[in-house]
């Protein structure tokens, strides 16, 4: 199994502080059987802006560890990018990373909103030939209240990758509940463990799986794992046709 985004390098953003605590992630990650890690921290994010190089230097230095016991796992670089004006220039001068050296880029949006310029830069990464991620959308207040929102973005041509622990239940029924019916309305289409640390944001990734399984979602885990596969390896992702939002069930949008 492959995860997409994971805050796993030590000392360079709000994941581990030291490589000691960087090596128990990755070793829990070899138990719970996740063979690729995408690490992706924080960059033009209000708190955390860890640049590439610096991305590649605390890789370098964790897979030296990993070869030293010879575990079985791979770390890859990529980043979490605080969506921004000036992310498609960025993105086109290579000074920020996508996941795994591939087209797919993971965006973060702000918790509590949608900038208004989003749209657009989705739709400008899409013509540099690259595919926006949008990172734990379920945790977004706008996108929780209408997944129209979200609609739009997808529809615009990106994609979505919901979080371990938020289908786990790590943070609270109403994001676990919305987590499901983005889920059962085909407006998520990978996986990551977003995990910071092993108590205060732990790993989950089993987890969140299981109560999938548990609660008959089988074939989103099936594309979740096969996306997470498909990103890692520059592949087209599958993705299906979005559910019929009920206007009853969900906020009419916001114009």
């Amino acid at each position: 199994m492959i995860d997409i985004h994971a805050h796993i390098l030590p000392g360079v953003d709000d994941g581990p502080n030291t490589i000691e605590e960087s090596m128990e992630i990755i070793k829990l990650a070899i138990e719970e059987g996740i063979t690729d890690i995408i690490a992706t921290p924080h960059v033009y994010n209000p708190h955390y802006n860890v640049p590439a190089e610096l991305v590649y230097e605390k890789i370098n230095l964790l897979t030296l560890e990993i070869n030293k016991y010879e575990l079985p796992i791979t770390i890859h670089a990529g980043q979490e990018i605080r969506i921004q004006h000036s992310t498609v220039e960025k993105l086109s001068d290579g000074e920020i990373l996508a996941l795994a050296k591939s087209r797919y880029v993971l965006i973060e949006l702000p918790n509590d909103g949608i900038p208004l310029y989003t749209e657009q830069v989705i739709q400008r990464i899409i013509q540099l030939d690259k595919i926006p991620v949008i990172a734990h959308p379920e945790r977004n207040r706008i996108i929780a209240n209408n997944p129209q929102h979200l609609m739009k973005l997808i529809n615009n041509g990106a994609i979505a990758q919901i979080t371990a622990g938020s289908v786990a239940g790590h943070f609270g029924k109403n994001v676990q509940k919305t987590s499901l019916q983005l889920v059962d309305n085909n407006l998520v289409h990978a996986y990551g463990s977003d995990v910071h640390s092993l108590k205060n944001r732990p790993l989950l990734f089993d987890e969140g799986l299981s109560y999938l399984e548990k609660h008959k979602r089988l074939d989103a885990v099936d594309i979740f794992l096969e996306n997470n596969f498909r990103i890692l390896n520059n592949r087209e992702a599958i993705i299906l046709e979005l559910g019929e939002i009920p206007s009853s069930k969900w906020w009419k949008i916001f114009h």
